[in-house]
Order: C-alpha cells, then structure tokens, then sequence
C-alpha cells in the first residue's frame, strides 16, 4: 500500500466520524427544545444564560441549522465510502460541504469564545486534517 492510499484511508476515516459526529448533533438539536439545542451547540455558555422563551422563528432557525448539520454529516459519511477508494468527486465534495460547515463554525463559534475544544474544534482539525490528507494523495497521483 502505497501513502497516498494510506492517505486516503486515514482521511476517509476521519470524514466518517466527522459525518456521525455531526449527522447525531444535528439529529439532536432538531429534537431539543430551543435553549437545550443552542446550550448543545455553544456548549461553553452557561446554560442558565439561555433558559428563556424564545421566539418561534428562533427555534426554526435553530432547527434549521441541524437540519443543515444533518445533512452535511451524512454527506461526508457517503463522501467517506468513495474517498476511500480514491473518487476525485467524493474528495472534493466531502471538501466542500465539511469544509465550509467547519470554516462557519470556527469564524463563529470558535474564534467568538462560545465552545470547548471537546467535541467541536477536534471536529474542525478532523475536517482539515481529511481535507490537506486527501487532497495531497489526489494531487500527488495526478502530478505522474
């Protein structure tokens, strides 16, 4: 076995487990209430500094964004199948939709002091470590 196939297994991997990590965290703010879902999400805030009533469309937005967790979770679990075997397009795609979940959540969650380093920012350096993985095997083969 060559390192680019190491490459793309440890990548493929890690895009698993980013993909259940987040197809479980969205599953789980779509079925909690709206201050149990956000103190789920920017677990590093008192959650007696979210027990309130809030309005109906803050929870749709809330629900939004699991659903949108949900779905990128499951896509980079399916991107995880075919990376493994080294497909361009799950590569790229797994990428796309893991990456730009993770750059808004690091902009805004991370950088804004509003969660801990366990699950969340490990999640982070999952997707970029499966990203630079990947896209070095996928580069590295195309250059021969």
């Amino acid at each position: 076995m060559n390192v680019q196939t190491i490459a793309l297994r440890i990548a493929a991997v890690l895009w698993f487990i980013w993909g259940a990590v987040h197809l479980f965290a969205g599953v789980m703010t779509i079925s909690l209430a709206t201050p149990e879902a956000i103190g789920g999400i920017a677990d590093a805030v008192d959650p007696a500094s979210l027990q309130m009533t809030y309005p109906d469309a803050a929870g749709a937005i809330i629900n939004q964004h699991g659903w949108n967790l949900g779905w990128g979770g499951l896509v980079t679990m399916i991107c995880a199948v075919f990376v493994w075997r080294g497909n361009a397009n799950a590569i790229f795609l797994a990428a796309l939709v893991g990456g730009l979940l993770d750059i808004g959540y690091f902009v805004f969650l991370d950088l804004g002091g509003f969660v801990h380093f366990v699950p969340g920012t490990v999640m982070t350096i999952f997707s970029a470590s499966a990203i630079a993985l990947s896209f070095f095997a996928h580069f590295s083969n195309t250059a021969k």
